[in-house]
């Protein structure tokens, strides 16, 4: 999904917010169960994107249909190379259903692991300051 991509690569989280639907579904590369909605699924991107240093996609797969992406990503965490891929579906109006993460290898993922849960905290705070309507946490 180009759109995406661009978002990202321009760290623009309002056009990446916007991409989303309400319902999408998130699935992380290191939690056991997936996430349900858009507040929680942007405030988890905000989170990876504070983590991920040298963020960079090198590869993009989409079907025929337009309606299936893999963007394929490298980068480093806490020192660490993760090489991971993006896999997102989108509905009828272009918008996020399901997005789901995955990483490589074990010793990235683990670094990826130990730097989102530091991060937990503020992504919940920024998802429950979202549903409530209220200013986003700093």
């Amino acid at each position: 999904m180009r759109e995406f991509r661009a978002a990202v690569e321009a760290r623009d989280l309002q056009a990446v917010e916007d991409l989303l639907a309400d319902d999408v579904r998130f699935t992380s590369p290191v939690a056991f169960k997936p996430y349900e909605g858009k507040p929680i699924t942007a405030a988890i991107l905000r989170g990876v994107l504070r983590v991920f240093e040298d963020f960079r996609y090198v590869r993009e797969i989409n079907d025929v249909g337009g309606r299936d992406s893999a963007l394929v990503f490298e980068t480093t965490v806490d020192g660490r190379l993760v090489n991971g891929c993006d896999f997102l579906t989108v509905d009828d109006e272009g918008k996020i259903v399901d997005f789901m993460v995955m990483v490589r290898p074990l010793q990235g993922a683990q670094a990826l692991a130990v730097a989102m849960t530091a991060q937990f905290d503020r992504i919940q705070a920024e998802a429950l300051a979202e549903v409530e309507g209220t200013p986003p946490v700093q």
